[in-house]
C-alpha cells in the first residue's frame, strides 16, 4: 500500500487531541480510544515499533504516530526483528511453503528471501554488527526433528550452525560472543504453571568454546530471553503468572520486574532502556529504570479480506453432531455455529448466527422439540443454551456454575437432566427444571476430558462412564441419581471403555482389554511393542435374569393341536407385562456382578 498523509494534530482548549485518519491506514490513540487487540510479537528501537497483526507486519513511528502495513499477503508472517541500524526488518514467512527468513526495508518494499532449506526457519535475532540473522530450524536434525540455532548472512549465502545443542530461542550479548538460549519448543506453552519435562533452564552459551552456564531454575517455565545492556530479561511463571524477570550475569542477581496476577505476558523484546511486551492482546512498554509500564492503544483500520463476509464450505469443519429422535435431521457444530441439516428433504438451518460467540457440542432432546448446546455468548464464560429445534424463538440460558468448558453432553431419556464433563474432569449434572447443578464424580486424569463415555440408562436413574484408575486403566462406573452412590462394575486390572445400555433395561455393554499392561502409560517405552486387543462384553444387571448365552440344545418340538383360550390370555398378558417392564426402573444387583460379565 502507498504511504498516506500524516495525521494533523491540533490542540484546541480542553477538547484534547484529534487525530485524522486516512482510510486503509491505522493509527495510535493514547487515552480514550477504541483499541484493537491481538497485536503480537513486538520489537522496538528509538524511532519505530514493529509488530504483527492478522499475520502481517506493521510498524508505528514513535514520534509521528504514522503507521505502515509492511506486508499484505494471505500467508503467515511472524517474528519481526529490527536491525541494529534501524533500517531493516527481518521476519519469517510461509508465503512459499515452510517458513523462511526474509528481510524488508523498514519503510516497506519488496522482501528478500535469505533461506531456502525445506525445513522451517524462524527469525530470533540480529548479530550486533547487523551482518547476520539468527534463526532456529530443525534442518539436518535426525532421527527426529528438533530446533537448533543458525546464522545466515544478510547479503545471502549458506547458513552456519551455531551449536549442535537444542535451541529454540536465543539472543546475543552486546559483542556477539555469547547467547542466552531457550532450548525447547514447548507443545503447550499456554499450560499455566506447568512442571513437566518440557521445562528446561535457560543457559548462556559461549559461541566459540560452546561452554554453557545455566541460569537459576525452579522447574518453572522460563521463556523468550533477551540480552540487553548486559542484563538478561525473560518471562517466567515462577510466581504462578508469567511475568518479566531479569538476571545479571555479573553478580547472579535475579529480580522480578512485573507482578501481574491475572493474565500472562506473552512476548518480550527491548531496546535501550525500554522493554516492550504483549499482554491481553495489547502492546505495553516498561521503563527499566522507573519500573513503570504504559499500554499503547492501537486502532487497526485496513483491508482485511480474511475478515469479510463470505460463503464457506463446512463439510470438513464439522466437529460434533447429534441425530434427531426420528432420524430425519442432524444437529451439528461447525465454525462455532449450530446447524440442523435434513437427512433427505428440506434446507439447512443456522440456529445461532453468532459470529461473536463460540457455540459448541449440540444435542437433541429426547422428545425432539428442543436442542441444547454450550455457548460463551456475552463473554462471561460458557453456559447451556436451549431453544426450539426450528430456531424460530430465542434460546434460554442455563448456568453451568464454576465449570469453564464442557465435553460429552448427554440428555437423560426423561428430558430432566443434561450431564457433561467439564474442564476439571468433573461429571456435572444439570437439572433442567430447577436449573441446579451437581457433581457426580471426578475423572481419574485430565486426559479424560471428552473421553469418559458418559451415557444415561433408559430409565434416567443411572449414569455409566469409564474412569481412569491409578494404573491408567479405565473402569466402568455407575452413578445413581437418587442415592448419589457410585459403584464400579468391572475389574480394575482390565481397561474398560465405551459403556452402552441395552434398551431392554437388563444388559450393559462395554469394550475391554485384559492385555493392555504397560501400554496404559502413553510415555512408557517398555510397551513400545504392545498390541492390546479389545473385545465386547455384556453384563447381566439383575441376578434373576438368565444368561443371553445359555447352552443350546436341539430338541423335538411338541405341537399343541388345540391351544386353549387361557394360553392366548397369557400371551396377551405377557405383552402388557412387557410394557410395564419398560416403564419400571432398572434393577442392578452388584453382588457377584463380575460373575455375570461375559465376553
Amino acid at each position: 500500500m502507498t504511504n498516506q498523509t500524516q495525521p494533523e494534530l491540533k490542540r484546541i482548549g480542553e477538547v484534547g487531541q484529534i487525530i485524522l485518519v486516512i482510510i486503509f491506514m491505522f493509527f495510535v490513540q493514547i487515552g480514550n480510544s477504541q483499541s484493537t487487540r491481538l497485536l503480537r510479537e513486538p520489537d522496538i528501537n528509538d524511532q519505530v515499533i514493529v509488530f504483527t497483526y492478522g499475520s502481517d507486519i506493521w510498524t508505528i513511528n514513535r514520534t509521528t504516530s504514522v503507521i505502515r502495513r509492511i506486508t499484505s499477503t494471505p500467508s503467515v508472517e511472524s517474528d519481526p526483528h529490527i536491525s541494529p541500524d534501524g533500517k531493516t526488518i527481518a521476519f519469517s514467512s510461509n508465503r512459499f511453503g515452510a517458513s523462511a527468513v526474509y528481510i524488508v526495508p523498514i519503510e516497506g518494499g519488496e522482501p528478500t528471501r535469505l533461506t531456502w532449506h525445506p525445513s522451517e526457519a524462524l527469525v530470533r535475532d540480529w548479530t550486533p554488527d547487523g551482518k547476520h540473522i539468527l534463526y532456529a530450524s530443525s534442518r539436518d536434525a535426525a532421527p527426529a526433528g528438533f530446533n537448533r540455532l543458525w546464522e545466515v548472512p544478510v547479503t545471502g549465502g549458506p547458513s552456519k550452525m551455531i551449536s549442535g545443542q537444542w535451541g529454540h530461542r536465543a539472543s546475543y550479548n552486546s559483542d556477539g560472543t555469547k547467547l542466552i538460549v531457550d532450548r525447547v519448543d514447548r507443545w503447550d506453552v499456554e499450560w499455566r504453571n506447568y512442571k513437566g519435562g518440557q521445562n528446561t533452564p535457560l543457559y548462556i552459551l559461549n559461541k566459540e568454546t560452546q561452554e554453557e552456564l545455566l541460569l537459576p531454575f525452579e522447574n518453572s517455565m522460563d521463556l523468550k530471553p533477551i540480552w540487553l545492556n548486559g542484563i538478561i530479561y525473560f518471562l517466567s511463571d515462577r510466581d504462578w503468572t508469567m511475568n518479566i524477570w531479569s538476571y545479571n550475569p555479573a553478580d547472579s542477581k535475579l529480580e522480578q520486574l512485573t507482578k501481574y496476577e491475572d493474565t500472562d505476558i506473552k512476548y518480550l523484546q527491548g531496546h535501550g532502556n525500554i522493554l516492550i511486551f504483549e499482554r491481553d492482546g495489547y502492546l505495553n512498554t516498561l521503563d527499566i529504570t522507573s519500573k513503570t509500564s504504559n499500554r499503547i492503544d492501537v486502532e487497526v483500520i485496513g483491508d482485511f479480506p480474511w475478515a469479510e463476509e463470505r460463503w464457506e464450505k463446512l463439510n470438513d469443519r464439522i466437529s460434533s453432531s447429534s441425530l434427531s429422535p426420528n432420524g430425519k435431521r442432524v444437529v451439528m457444530e461447525a465454525r462455532g455455529e449450530i446447524f440442523t441439516v435434513p437427512i433427505e428433504n428440506g434446507d439447512s438451518r443456522n440456529l445461532t448466527n453468532s459470529s461473536n460467540a463460540a457455540d459448541r457440542n449440540p444435542i437433541w432432546s429426547p422428545k425432539g422439540d428442543k436442542i441444547a448446546w454450550f455457548s460463551d455468548a456475552g463473554g462471561k464464560g460458557y453456559s447451556i443454551m436451549m431453544g426450539n429445534q426450528d430456531g424460530f424463538t430465542p434460546p434460554t440460558s442455563i448456568s453451568i456454575g464454576e465449570s469453564k468448558m464442557a465435553w460429552e453432553p448427554t440428555w437423560s431419556p426423561d428430558g430432566q437432566y443434561i450431564a457433561f464433563v467439564d474442564d476439571d474432569v468433573r461429571i456435572r449434572i444439570v437439572n433442567i427444571d430447577t436449573k441446579t447443578i451437581e457433581t457426580a464424580d471426578i475423572g481419574g486424569t485430565n486426559m479424560q476430558r471428552g473421553g469418559m463415555g458418559i451415557t444415561w440408562s433408559p430409565d434416567s436413574k443411572w449414569l455409566a462412564y469409564s474412569k481412569t484408575g491409578s494404573n491408567n486403566f479405565g473402569q466402568i462406573m455407575l452413578y445413581n441419581v437418587n442415592s448419589k452412590q457410585i459403584k464400579a462394575i468391572t475389574d480394575p486390572f482390565a481397561d474398560a471403555t465405551s459403556p452402552s445400555w441395552d434398551m431392554d433395561q437388563k444388559h450393559l455393554y462395554f469394550l475391554a482389554s485384559t492385555n493392555l499392561a504397560l501400554g496404559s502409560g502413553w510415555a512408557n517405552t517398555s510397551a513400545i511393542m504392545s498390541d492390546a486387543k479389545y473385545a465386547a462384553y455384556v453384563v447381566n444387571l439383575s441376578s434373576q435374569d438368565i444368561s443371553p448365552f445359555e447352552p443350546k440344545s436341539d430338541e423335538e418340538e411338541i405341537k399343541t393341536e388345540n391351544p386353549s383360550t387361557d394360553d392366548s390370555k397369557k400371551k396377551s398378558k405377557s405383552k402388557e407385562e412387557q410394557k410395564e417392564e419398560k416403564k419400571s426402573s432398572i434393577v442392578i444387583d452388584f453382588d457377584n456382578i463380575s460373575r455375570r460379565t461375559m465376553a
